[in-house]
């Protein structure tokens, strides 16, 4: 472990809810334990944040009690409310008890509740928004923090008030440095010599493009393969549906996803900023389905930058059918050079030291 420029300091990071704010969480973690420094991550209640966090066994994580905020002429404001004022409780807490040198919230709705108990406390603060258009939680929390970190320059006129630095968005350290692809292709019981198209609609799931892909599966050729993640609330019903396709494989959460991108020629997937951003790391074409019921549709936001760098097509889910991947996948696969384009493209788009960009930003800050 390499010393600290600066004092050892012992940050609080707000993550979770979702794949795309927690793995964010923990890249930041990991680069401050690499400085010297130490780390707490405030993460959901939530299985899916339970599930994904089992294997950083050496990182320290706390369940914080917050919910996301409902319309606000909703009856069920009254209890997001009194919610959040415990959780504010139990977020000064710990900043009083752990000695939390500053705050960082890598966005969604655990974030809000402990950068506010920070600005409360007179600590330093910060956001960071990895979409190409912020949500509006971060859009309320920026107000109280110190500088506002961000995955694309196409989010910095959202902050017209705030200090904000583009950083690029964290991945995670396994995520840039990928297994070689027989080693990953083994892992799932797939052939490294053909085709691998790997399907995933982030970390819960996604029904309707999961029913897109098994429909499409069914029309590629017999050597292409389909790795499909479906997440565990769907898992069940889509291996039913592929069951008897000799080329398609099932499964529901994916804690190997290094592997997963190890082996894959091209990736077809939601358009959340933390999987674009592991997607540019890894260097793979994609076909990109944002989540129709996106708050501002900020996932078809994220997918036109990437399109427009040549990196993915981009297709929406209700007008899109079994037949119409299908033949985008094919399009694809069997044209070498445009593939090769598009991962070159998406490599482009990558900031693999984003993580150390956001560390050396908040040593910056304390420091001055």
């Amino acid at each position: 472990m390499s010393q600290p420029d600066s004092p050892s300091l012992n940050i609080l990071i707000a993550c979770g809810g979702t794949g795309g704010h927690l793995f964010p969480g923990i890249a930041v973690a990991e680069a401050l334990l690499a400085k010297g420094h130490t780390a707490k991550l405030l993460i959901s209640g939530k299985k899916v944040d339970a599930d994904a966090s089992a294997k950083y066994g050496h990182l320290d994580f706390e369940a914080l009690c917050a919910v996301a905020k409902p319309p606000t002429l909703s009856p069920r404001m009254l209890p997001f409310l009194w919610k959040t004022w415990q959780s504010m409780r139990h977020c000064k807490a710990i900043l009083k008890g752990s000695g939390i040198d500053a705050v960082i919230g890598m966005g969604g709705f655990t974030s809000l509740p402990p950068v506010f108990a920070g600005h409360r406390l007179k600590l330093r603060t910060f956001i960071h928004d990895s979409n190409a258009h912020p949500g509006r939680a971060n859009l309320l929390t920026s107000r109280w923090c110190t500088r506002v970190f961000l995955g694309f320059e196409a989010a910095r006129r959202f902050f017209p008030k705030s200090s904000t630095e583009i950083t690029g968005t964290p991945v995670r350290p396994e995520i840039l440095k990928l297994p070689p692809r027989e080693e990953s292709a083994r892992h799932f019981g797939l052939d490294a010599s053909k085709p691998i198209v790997l399907v995933t609609g982030g970390s819960q799931g996604a029904k309707g493009l999961n029913d897109i892909c098994v429909e499409a599966a069914k029309l590629l050729p017999e050597g292409v393969q389909m790795l499909q993640v479906a997440g565990n609330f769907d898992h069940e019903r889509v291996a039913k549906a592929a069951a008897g396709i000799p080329h398609h494989k099932a499964i529901g959460f994916c804690d190997h996803m290094p592997e997963a991108y190890g082996c894959a020629d091209l990736i077809v997937t939601r358009s959340g900023a933390s999987s674009l951003t592991e997607i540019a790391a890894a260097g793979l074409p994609s076909i990109l389905v944002p989540y129709p019921r996106a708050a501002d549709d900020h996932q078809a936001r994220n997918a036109e930058v990437f399109v427009a760098a040549g990196a993915a097509r981009m297709a929406r889910e209700d007008q899109l059918t079994g037949e119409d991947m299908a033949s985008m996948i094919s399009a694809i696969l069997d044209n070498p050079a445009k593939k090769k384009a598009m991962a070159d493209a998406a490599r482009s788009l990558a900031i693999p030291n984003a993580a150390e960009r956001v560390c050396a930003a908040i040593e910056h800050s304390l420091s001055h």
